[in-house]
């Protein structure tokens, strides 16, 4: 390695040590955690891994925990194992995570897979693995919406995804062209990448607070192809940058982040939307598709290819059909300025203003981590296993905002805001 890139590794390090999770002095930190999309932490990042436990204990952390995987492992599963052994997941990997965020301890996922791994595998396979894993993550899941503990989700090149964003051959020279371009979103090639990331969030919270403020009825958001009017829920919380945790502790969810977002009211969604920009989930590529929305609810659907993962997605539950988010971005974005697709929502959701199917946020709703179910429901939000965010804007893109009284006014024009904020 070279000293730039270590230079680079180590700031990226005190990152998301510091900005991100904003680990505490006595806190323990649990690193790699299981969901529909993810499985731990890959071993091949053991000394980035490494890194990030030194680190942590030099905060003064009182223990890091590591939750490892092996994508190569969950292949062959997929290749040999019993066809009707997929509902089977690890208990005890469930265990740690839902103790860990009980206890609102630290938790640090890495959001890194090879795009292509399961690509020829069963996508039936792929999926009840997915929703078993939904299921009995369920109570850990409930924890983190409501901001129960301090968490962070990142990611480092893996082996195979470099080379299907830039489609090019395996080499250490495009591994470190990814890393690079991972630095550059991350804010991390900045002289001062905290100070970087302390003027981004004030700004984002000021176009939060703007928003907030506003308390519109309703977006309208217009492109080639989209008319789509979302209905947001009474009360609703624009949310951006970072966030604070039950227990009092400031952190920034996601890195990299660009957007503010908030809980559409999942029974006033109507209107066509077209995505633009594909969606890769358990290797499959959608592209060029399409929702049409009635009273919330998609009733019409399609796509040039991947159409049959669309029906998955769709009948992953009965809320998988409604919406959980719109989250505003600007086409201007960093991500979206590389041109690239990087294959790995946690990246491709900050390059365009996007909207999700499933689950909302509750504190996206005034006082939202304090209602049951059944209430949050009553407030228009949406229950689900799914959580899919898809990507709708670009540089044609327009959003209006809508009063109560009916009176519109202009968001977003060409993709970039059309107000501005003091981020002092």
């Amino acid at each position: 390695m070279n000293s730039e890139f270590e230079k680079n590794l180590n700031k990226y390090v005190d990152v998301i040590l510091k900005v991100g999770l904003n680990l505490q002095q006595g806190q323990r930190l649990l690193i790699g955690v299981d969901n529909p999309v993810n499985s731990g932490t890959p071993v091949e990042l053991a000394p980035f891994i490494q890194l990030i436990v030194k680190k942590a204990y030099q905060m003064g952390a009182k223990f890091v925990e590591v939750l490892w995987s092996d994508p190569q492992l969950d292949l062959i599963r997929y290749q040999y194992a019993p066809k009707d052994s997929f509902e089977e997941v690890s208990i005890w990997r469930k265990e740690a995570a839902l103790e860990y965020a009980t206890k609102s301890d630290a938790i640090l996922a890495i959001a890194a897979q090879d795009p292509e791994i399961f690509s020829d595998q069963d996508p039936a396979l792929l999926m009840t693995q997915a929703q078993a894993k939904s299921i009995l993550y369920r109570p850990f899941m409930q924890l983190l919406i409501k901001n129960n503990m301090n968490w962070l989700a990142v990611s480092a090149p893996v082996n195979g995804w470099a080379e299907k964003v830039f489609a090019e051959p395996s080499s250490d020279k495009i591994k470190a062209k990814l890393w690079d371009k991972i630095f550059q979103i991350c804010r991390i090639d900045q002289e001062d990448p905290i100070l970087a990331w302390d003027n981004h969030i004030k700004n984002l919270q000021a176009r939060c607070d703007y928003l907030n403020e506003k308390q519109y009825e309703a977006l309208n958001i217009k492109s080639p192809g989209t008319d789509l009017t979302i209905g947001l829920a009474r009360n609703h919380v624009w949310v951006g940058g970072n966030t604070k945790s039950q227990n009092g502790i400031t952190f920034v969810p996601n890195l990299p982040t660009e957007e503010i977002f908030t809980i559409p009211d999942k029974n006033k969604v109507h209107g066509t939307v077209r995505a633009t920009k594909p969606l890769f989930i358990n290797g499959a590529l959608i592209e060029d598709f399409s929702f049409t929305f009635s009273n919330g609810k998609v009733i019409e659907y399609d796509a040039s290819k991947g159409k049959e993962v669309l029906d998955n997605l769709l009948n992953y539950d009965e809320g998988a059909k409604y919406l959980g988010e719109i989250a505003l971005v600007p086409h201007s974005s960093p991500i979206s300025q590389t041109g690239l697709l990087f294959y790995n929502i946690l990246i491709d959701e900050n390059a365009s203003i996007h909207i999700a199917l499933g689950s909302g946020y509750k504190f996206s709703i005034e006082n939202g981590e304090e209602m049951s179910d059944d209430d949050f429901i009553k407030a228009g939000g949406n229950n689900s296993m799914l959580h899919m965010d898809f990507m709708i804007g670009s540089k044609e893109t327009n959003v209006d905002g809508i009063q109560e009284d009916g009176t519109v006014e202009p968001i977003m024009r060409n993709g970039e805001w059309v107000f501005n904020v003091s981020s002092k």
